[in-house]
């Protein structure tokens, strides 16, 4: 697989020429476009994309190593295809509605920022994630590890702490309620 290393891409369209199946080292994607477009068996390694289409790219054994995502949308992404190899991202600004974490480690993971719209969270391991200012509706948590997560700026989550792991984890008022909706309890 060929090296491609300290390039900038810009205004590419991806959706119609495919990407090099490559190994990516330190480069730049601006505006780009990739949706619905094959990403599988690419590596990315200290990466950025800013501004750029993702949106239902297949994902099949795609590295993600030190990459961040600024200004994206990354509708219906499956990160679980993704190879669990070194897994390293970061949001920033992005929308991430319908994407996938399915029993993805991602300890540590930045969301600044982000739409998580019925994002399934299923089985993942989000350990020591920021969640700064991010949304949650109908964001699907089952068996997550949320040790020491920050969701204190974030909302319309419901987290079940009963079938998820929240030791440590931290919640603000009002937005912490969304621990109780299973109940379907009123508070005042």
């Amino acid at each position: 697989m060929n090296l491609i290393e300290n390039t900038n891409f810009e205004k590419q369209d991806y959706s119609q020429i495919a990407l090099e199946k490559a190994e990516y080292d330190n480069c730049t994607f601006v505006n780009c476009v990739f949706s619905n477009s094959d990403l599988s068996n690419v590596s990315f390694t200290e990466c950025e994309f800013q501004d750029c289409d993702l949106s239902n790219v297949n994902l099949k054994h795609t590295v993600f190593n030190d990459v961040t995502f600024s200004k994206c949308k990354l509708l219906g992404l499956q990160f679980n295809d993704c190879s669990d190899f070194l897994f390293s991202v970061s949001f920033n600004k992005c929308n991430l509605n319908l994407a996938t974490f399915y029993q993805v480690k991602a300890k540590g993971t930045k969301f600044d920022t982000c739409m998580l719209q019925k994002v399934d969270f299923t089985e993942a391991d989000v350990t020591n994630s920021l969640f700064n200012n991010c949304d949650f509706k109908s964001a699907i948590f089952e068996r997550t590890i949320l040790d020491k997560a920050d969701f204190s700026t974030s909302y319309n989550y419901a987290i079940d702490p009963e079938n998820n792991r929240i030791k440590k984890a931290k919640f603000s008022m009002p937005e912490v309620l969304g621990l109780l909706s299973k109940y379907n309890i009123e508070v005042k």
